[in-house]
């Protein structure tokens, strides 16, 4: 058997451009190392070897090794983006991707997550050189972090209004991320406005609790939201510093109304 393989090999090594679209499919490690060194095995070829999930780390870093394969653009982004590429030879790739290479690298299920965060850390980076259009189709496509750093940027100069209604309706953008968002209180006031009155995100408890605390949330939607958080809550936020003293007049009123009915209110489900 070990003949075999050794012989499939050294095939490989030689083998003509037509032969290597079949050896490609090859299992054995040996086998794919010895394609490596054939001639023939030029970009598209490699493209279709690294289309292929069951690569080793070991395989992929050899790729990485050689300067006449890492010349092409197109095979560092696939190299970079491969779930089994090691740490080590996956950083300095990263940094080189195109932007929407980066998204789509942050958006696959099998990146690893320090990977994902690397990618992400360096989309954000580039925010403050990017054009407005390349960040309003960020805010509709990006990861969930990606999106919540649009919506609270630490340069106010990435900030524009358009982006508010595209990143709330991110389908990866996450409640974690919106209460992270409001967590801050140095935000543009059409950010919580926005939210309090989003179809999805102001009818999720947490996020409303997050609302009601917000300085900048209308006081209009904070008024709607009372009835909705719990008799326990409400107490809670009658005490806290932070709330202005009319806003806590509003609270105490909404305690006394609840008790003098003897019923308190349901919270809203949280999903």
């Amino acid at each position: 058997m070990a003949e075999k393989v050794s012989s499939r090999a050294e095939r490989a090594s030689s083998a003509s451009r037509e032969e290597l679209r079949v050896l490609l499919h090859e299992k054995n490690e040996e086998i794919l190392f010895a394609l490596l060194e054939n001639p023939a095995l030029d970009e598209a070829l490699l493209c279709l070897l690294l289309q292929r999930r069951d690569l080793s780390s070991e395989l992929l870093s050899e790729v990485a090794r050689r300067k006449e394969f890492m010349r092409s653009y197109r095979v560092r982004a696939r190299v970079a983006a491969h779930p089994h590429t090691a740490r080590l030879a996956a950083l300095p790739l990263i940094r080189q991707l195109f932007l929407f290479d980066l998204v789509n690298l942050t958006l696959q299920p099998a990146t690893p997550a320090e990977i994902r965060r690397i990618a992400e850390d360096v989309i954000l980076n580039r925010l403050p050189q990017l054009a407005l259009g390349q960040r309003l189709t960020l805010a509709r496509r990006g990861s969930a972090r990606v999106a919540a750093a649009l919506l609270a940027p630490q340069n106010q100069e990435v900030f524009n209004e358009k982006i508010v209604p595209l990143a709330l309706d991110n389908a990866f953008l996450t409640e974690s991320q919106v209460l992270k968002v409001l967590a801050r209180e140095n935000l543009p006031e059409i950010v919580p406005a926005s939210i309090a009155r989003h179809r999805k995100w102001s009818y999720l408890y947490n996020v409303r609790m997050a609302l009601v605390r917000h300085p900048l949330t209308p006081l209009a939607r904070v008024l709607a939201f009372l009835p909705e958080i719990t008799l326990r809550d409400l107490d809670e936020l009658s005490g806290a510093r932070s709330l202005p003293a009319s806003l806590k007049q509003y609270i105490r009123a909404e305690v006394a109304l609840r008790r003098s009915r003897g019923r308190p209110r349901r919270a809203t489900a949280s999903t």
